[in-house]
C-alpha cells in the first residue's frame, strides 16, 4: 500500500508539473517561447513588408530615450497591418497619448492624440484594422468600449494637428485591463485581459472575443464580448501573473499572447504563448 501511494503521489506531482493545455475555447496551445522582461513584456506585432517579416516587441526597455525624456513613461502593445507598425505610449500626466508609426519604407513619425474630457490617460494597445485606415486603441480599467482613431500616416497624415477621436466600438459587456487587441478578420478582435479577480467573465486573465457589428469606421459600432477562457498561467513562482499584448500572425493563423510570470520568475520563465485554431 506504501508504494501504491507513492506511485499515486508521484503521478499526481507529474501532472501538476506538466504543461497545462489552454481552456482557450476554439484555440489550441502550440508551444511558448521564453519573453525576456526588458524587452518583450509588453507587447508584439506582426509587420509584413515586401523585404521580410519581422515580430516586433516591446517593454520597458525599448522606450526611445527621446521620448522618454519628453514624458512617455510607458509603451503598450504594439499593431501593425499593410507594413505599417504603431507603437501606442502614455505619460502619467493628462498629458497627450502618442503613437510612433513606421511606414513600409521605414520612415518613423510621431502622431499626439489630445485626451477627451471623459478619455483615460492610459495607452494600453494600438490595433490596425486590416485595410490599414483605422486605430484601435484601448484604455485601463473597467471599461465598455474601445477606441477609433483614423490611421495615422495613412487616413491622417498630418503630425502637426491633433489625433482626433473618430468613434468607439460600443462593447455588449464590460471589460477589465485589457492589456491588446488584434484583428481576426475586419469584423473580429481578439483580446488578452489582465482582468484580476475574473467576476466579469468567471475566469481571471482570459483571452476575449469581440464580435462586431460591421468593420470599425467614422460611426460607432457595436461590439459582442465574450470569454474564450483563461490564458496559460505557468510558472516555476506561484502568484500573480500579468497576460500582456497579443498578435494574430494571418500569414499561417498563429495566435500569440505574452503572458509575464510572477515576482522574480518574471526574468526567468515569462512566456510567449502560441495557439492555433482548434
Amino acid at each position: 500500500m506504501r508504494r501504491f501511494g507513492t506511485l499515486v503521489a508521484v503521478a499526481a506531482l507529474l501532472v501538476l508539473g506538466a504543461p497545462a493545455a489552454s481552456a482557450a475555447e476554439g484555440w489550441v496551445t502550440v508551444g511558448s517561447d521564453r519573453a525576456r522582461p526588458l524587452d518583450e513584456s509588453q507587447g508584439l506585432a506582426t509587420v509584413v513588408r515586401p523585404g521580410g517579416t519581422t515580430i516586433r516587441y516591446t517593454g520597458i526597455g525599448t522606450i526611445p530615450l527621446d521620448l522618454r525624456v519628453k514624458g512617455w513613461n510607458h509603451v503598450g502593445d504594439p499593431g501593425s497591418a499593410l507594413g505599417y507598425y504603431v507603437e501606442p505610449y502614455q505619460r502619467d500626466d493628462r498629458g497627450a497619448k502618442l503613437f510612433r508609426v513606421q511606414a513600409p519604407d521605414g520612415k518613423t513619425t510621431d502622431y499626439q492624440h489630445a485626451l477627451e474630457s471623459w478619455e483615460a490617460n492610459n495607452n494600453s494597445f494600438a490595433a490596425v484594422s486590416p485595410d490599414g485606415r483605422w486605430l484601435v486603441a484601448g484604455e485601463w480599467g473597467t471599461m465598455d468600449r474601445l477606441l477609433v482613431h483614423p490611421m495615422p500616416g495613412v487616413a491622417f497624415t498630418d503630425p502637426g494637428k491633433n489625433l482626433p477621436y473618430a468613434s468607439a466600438i460600443r462593447l455588449d459587456h464590460p471589460v477589465r485591463d485589457v492589456q491588446g487587441c488584434d484583428f481576426v478578420t475586419a469584423t473580429r478582435l481578439l483580446c488578452s485581459s489582465d482582468d484580476p479577480d475574473g467576476k466579469l467573465f468567471g475566469v481571471t486573465k482570459p483571452l476575449l472575443q469581440v464580435d462586431l457589428s460591421a468593420p470599425v469606421h467614422g460611426s460607432d459600432v457595436t461590439g459582442k464580448v465574450r470569454s474564450l477562457g483563461q490564458l496559460p498561467l505557468e510558472s516555476a513562482c506561484g502568484g500573480d501573473f500579468e497576460a500582456e499584448g497579443i498578435d494574430y500572425d494571418e500569414r499561417d493563423g498563429t495566435l500569440r499572447v505574452v503572458v509575464v510570470s510572477p515576482g522574480i520568475c518574471a526574468a526567468i520563465d515569462s512566456k510567449t504563448w502560441r495557439f492555433r485554431a482548434a
